[in-house]
């Protein structure tokens, strides 16, 4: 495709270094729409005419068509798949094919063949990531009256509905959500008709291909259009922030599952066995979501990196920027698959929550928040009860069945009233501020839940994972 300015051919160990297909064969099927809006739009401004751009449709289907069928093998001395698909082109309709790169540089054409290949990419991960929300929104409904430990610093604190605790990863998931949405915004422009970098001579419809395409806009400066990958870091980002909140998901179920802990059940299916060990059960699935977790954040540091010090305009290196994101991409895709189905079937061993606040001292702040309803000041309050504590911690006594004499002695403030708080059911539902624990919060969380999954729905739907041309 240079040969004219070149005086000898490519080395093969040149050919073999700089090739892309490994990366890029999967963006044929893209490639060929986007050419297949680029010709109709040559006719469309009669650069060519309207014979000439059906013939390189029907041209560019059938190479489509042999792609899908396995019967067109890539050859590496074509380097990449755009121009592998424009040389079996001229192959089957003869001079007519290579008119189709009129107007057209592989700057352009690789940015739009990526694009598109991304846009259903993360609208994959979209729906994937509405899967997980359901799920997470179904569990809390299910265990919504079932009281945990919430911990801090891994430390008991204070007593939770499970269905808050679902909730929390809900609403992470729904930020997410958000910014999965933000990346399929920064790729829905068109840089199709920006050429190598500054636009061209001949009178190019870019609005027309665009619209063909199903981009909400053309990008409007060429040599940025080209330059920039900010869609790519969107999208990456997005990614591992999801596989951030997924792994730490999953370190919370594999602590809360072990026989320390042990009032969440896993489901069997999705956990496996020792081959020396007959009792135990280990939560693979969960630690190889907290384990690929790093490799997506690394991905996003490998793309950053690569980009950090280019001039602008396309340089090679830009050929490793997918690289990085399509196993990113994978591995989330995979994640979102499998952890929804697991989450669906997580069970809660109420008896062994329950047993976990036998010694009461989850239930400390609120006496030290009865003080303050009582005028003493919330320092003063938290110094007696902490003293309080330690007085059972001492003499191995639980701070629920202490009598109203010993709170007296220990608190002479404590009064009557104090003793029907003692409750853990109590205790949670008295923390009834907008997004608390209670059940009544919980319920309105819960509802909220499922008016934001209906609206992200509907948002989803503005970016065509398709389109038809």
């Amino acid at each position: 495709m240079w040969h004219g300015r070149f005086r000898e051919d490519t080395a093969e160990i040149v050919q073999q270094f700089t090739q892309s297909l490994d990366l890029d064969w999967g963006l044929a099927p893209f490639d060929i729409y986007a050419s297949i809006a680029h010709a109709r739009m040559l006719a469309e401004v009669k650069l060519i005419t309207p014979e000439e751009s059906g013939k390189i449709e029907d041209g560019l289907r059938q190479v489509l068509e042999e792609i899908r069928q396995g019967a067109f093998t890539p050859s590496l001395s074509m380097e990449d798949v755009h121009m592998n698909i424009e040389a079996r082109l001229t192959e089957i309709i003869g001079p007519v094919g290579a008119k189709l790169h009129t107007g057209r540089s592989r700057n352009d054409q690789s940015a739009t063949s990526v694009r598109l290949f991304l846009r259903k990419e993360m609208v994959g991960v979209g729906d994937g990531l509405l899967m997980l929300m359901d799920s997470l929104v179904d569990r809390a409904i299910t265990h919504r009256h079932i009281i945990v430990p919430g911990y801090t610093h891994l430390q008991q604190a204070q007593p939770i509905s499970m269905g808050h605790y679902w909730l929390a990863h809900f609403w992470a998931f729904a930020r997410d959500f958000r910014r999965v949405l933000f990346a399929l915004e920064s790729i829905n422009e068109s840089p199709l008709g920006a050429g190598a970098l500054a636009g061209s001579t001949l009178p190019l419809d870019r609005g027309y291909t665009a619209g063909l395409l199903g981009f909400e806009k053309v990008a409007e400066n060429s040599l940025d259009a080209v330059s920039h990958r900010d869609h790519l870091l969107d999208s990456q980002y997005a990614l591992a922030v999801v596989m951030l909140h997924a792994s730490r998901m999953a370190e919370d179920l594999i602590i809360y599952s072990s026989r320390e802990f042990g009032w969440v059940e896993l489901p069997d299916a999705f956990c496996t066995g020792s081959s020396m060990m007959p009792q135990k059960k280990n939560p693979d699935v969960l630690e190889l979501i907290r384990g690929r977790s790093g490799r997506v954040v690394g991905d996003l540091v490998d793309l950053a990196v690569i980009l950090k010090g280019l001039p602008f305009a396309y340089n090679r290196d830009m050929q490793e920027d997918k690289r990085a994101l399509w196993t990113s991409l994978q591995i989330t895709k995979d994640v979102l698959e499998v952890l929804p189905q697991l989450v669906a079937r997580v069970d809660i061993n109420e008896e062994r929550a329950a047993a976990s606040f036998e010694d009461g001292f989850t239930l400390a702040t609120d006496v030290a928040e009865y003080l303050v309803m009582k005028g003493v000041p919330f320092r003063e309050a938290h110094e007696k009860v902490g003293a309080a504590v330690r007085w059972c911690i001492d003499r191995y006594r639980a701070l629920t069945n202490l009598s109203l004499e010993e709170w007296k002695e220990l608190i002479p403030e404590a009064e009557e009233d104090l003793m029907p708080l003692l409750n853990i059911e109590q205790s949670v539902n008295r923390r009834n501020t907008h997004g608390g624990t209670s059940f009544k919060q919980v319920a309105l969380q819960i509802e909220r839940g499922l008016e934001t999954l209906d609206q992200y729905r509907i948002r989803l739907a503005e970016f065509p994972a398709r389109f038809s041309l």
